[in-house]
């Protein structure tokens, strides 16, 4: 999947839920992307990104991020600017993690939650988390830049059992062959 022969240049992830009941604790989710080098594509990621960074480059940024799901569609969103990330970048996963700050939440105890993988108007990836329902994170999506240095996209919906900061650390390990 890719546009031309450049594969994805920039994409967003777009996170959607419905807010916890009144007389309940918020649902907190986030998306999470994580890059890995050239030498070590499925190694330790060289960084990651959430709602409270932005790469160093700035290349990876949060434009919307909600703690609660309150809003209309889709409250949480991240740009991932591929065809200016470095060279020595070959892979980017990116991934979506409840927080378990208010007790333990899976997917399955959310509602309308969702996920949608565009660049401009094409849509890549859309999905429900209903394959992930018992799981409390999970990965999305994986960019890979092959030799000629293209882009290609590639859905990666897998499910995790991990707290944020555990989850940003195995997530990449999901996509090894």
């Amino acid at each position: 999947m890719s546009s031309g022969n450049k594969g994805p240049v920039k994409v967003e992830v777009r996170l959607k839920w419905d807010p916890s009941r009144f007389d309940q604790p918020p649902h907190h989710l986030d998306i999470i992307a994580a890059t890995y080098s050239a030498d070590a594509p499925y190694g330790p990621p060289v960084y990651v990104v959430h709602y409270d960074s932005r790469s160093p480059d700035g290349t990876i940024n949060m434009s919307r991020h909600s703690r609660t799901g309150q809003g209309l569609g889709y409250v949480e969103a991240m740009t991932l600017e591929l065809d200016r990330l470095a060279a020595s970048f070959a892979r980017v996963v990116v991934g979506v993690v409840i927080h378990q700050n208010t007790g333990p939440k899976t997917f399955g105890d959310l509602s309308n939650a969702g996920v949608l993988v565009v660049e401009g108007y094409r849509e890549l990836l859309k999905d429900d988390f209903a394959q992930l329902a018992g799981s409390t994170a999970g990965t999305v999506a994986e960019f890979t830049r092959d030799a000629s240095g293209t882009w290609e996209f590639h859905p990666m919906v897998r499910g995790f059992d991990s707290e944020p900061v555990a989850f940003a650390a195995e997530m990449g390990a999901a996509g090894r062959p």
